[in-house]
């Protein structure tokens, strides 16, 4: 028998703290032939490879939580914010919160949250993890990352937090990806369109960023839209699962990558700097954003604007 070395031992310790999944084993209802197609291509999913490095302190992540619905169709949860909450209150959210000194990781980060706000349960027998995506930035300088999991057990029910959880509620996963409702649209909606955006001027680096709103079907009960980081973690998750793009434009023509908006951050943000001086980190080592062109791949446009922004940095600085 041949002997098992470190790489088969490291190997299996995975497989204990994750355990792999398979969707033909798995104990669930029956799914659409879309459905099913969606939940291979997250589990396959593998977020591109990052140069960037950021503190801890700066961390956060939320938990996408999808299950299937009674016609075979993916949901995705969400929570309506207290309105008791400093940050975001009455908000439509994602479960989540910072990374804390406890967790092993952040989809460690996103689960406990998720178990603390609504109770949904840590076992990924339960709960399997599906994929982690690559990092988003916060509006509240936060570096994000998204954690897809699927809950397998439509027995379960949730346990909400009141300090920080009012309801929770359930939206289509696909409807991230159209311009027409998901819902019957009451009469006094019937003046409102379910998805819009909003170009605006970045504060913190040159380009434009489009803010995507989608409507809940619930404004009426005082339920506020899904917009914001919140939206985009959706529209990329559902691009991912679904195989598409959107059928709307999902980025500003002169929008920046992710990346580059991270990368910028961490150069250039005080609150950033300090942090990663605090954890050792030297802000100065991290790649200038307009370097980050051919992962990222921007246009021409885009490009030129970062390039700008720098030499308006290195000016400030003398």
């Amino acid at each position: 028998m041949p002997s098992r070395g470190k790489n088969d031992r490291s190997l299996r310790l995975l497989q204990f703290h994750r355990p792999p999944f398979d969707l033909n084993r798995a104990p669930i209802p029956q799914l659409t032939l879309e459905s099913r197609r969606c939940i291979q291509n997250l589990a396959a999913y593998r977020p591109p490879k990052t140069r960037l490095r950021w503190p801890k302190s700066r961390s956060a992540a939320v938990l996408v939580a999808l299950f299937i619905g009674r016609m075979g169709d993916l949901y995705v949860l969400l929570s309506r914010r207290a309105s008791s909450l400093r940050t975001y209150a009455g908000d439509t959210a994602l479960p989540g919160g910072k990374w804390e000194d406890r967790d092993k990781s952040l989809e460690w980060t996103a689960r406990r949250e998720a178990f603390e706000e609504i109770g949904l349960p840590l076992d990924y027998n339960k709960v399997p993890t599906l994929c982690v995506l690559e990092p988003f930035l916060a509006g509240n300088k936060l570096v994000v990352t998204p954690v897809v999991v699927l809950i397998l057990d439509n027995t379960l029910r949730p346990i909400l937090n009141q300090a920080e959880v009012t309801s929770v509620f359930s939206h289509p996963l696909k409807s991230f990806l159209h311009s027409d409702p998901p819902f019957a649209t009451e009469p006094e909606m019937l003046e409102l369109k379910y998805h819009t955006y909003t170009d605006y001027k970045s504060n913190t680096m040159p380009g434009q960023i489009r803010m995507h709103n989608f409507l809940t079907g619930r404004e009426a009960g005082g339920t506020k839209p899904i917009f914001g980081l919140t939206a985009s973690i959706l529209i990329r998750v559902a691009a991912i699962g679904y195989g598409r793009e959107p059928e709307f434009a999902p980025y500003a023509p002169d929008q920046p990558t992710m990346e580059q908006r991270i990368a910028y951050a961490l150069r250039y943000d005080p609150v950033f700097r300090e942090a990663e001086r605090a954890e050792g980190i030297d802000p100065d080592k991290t790649p200038e954003p307009w370097s980050l062109v051919d992962s990222a791949q921007p246009d021409a446009k885009v490009k030129r604007r970062l390039r700008a922004g720098r030499r308006l940095r290195v000016r400030a600085k003398l």
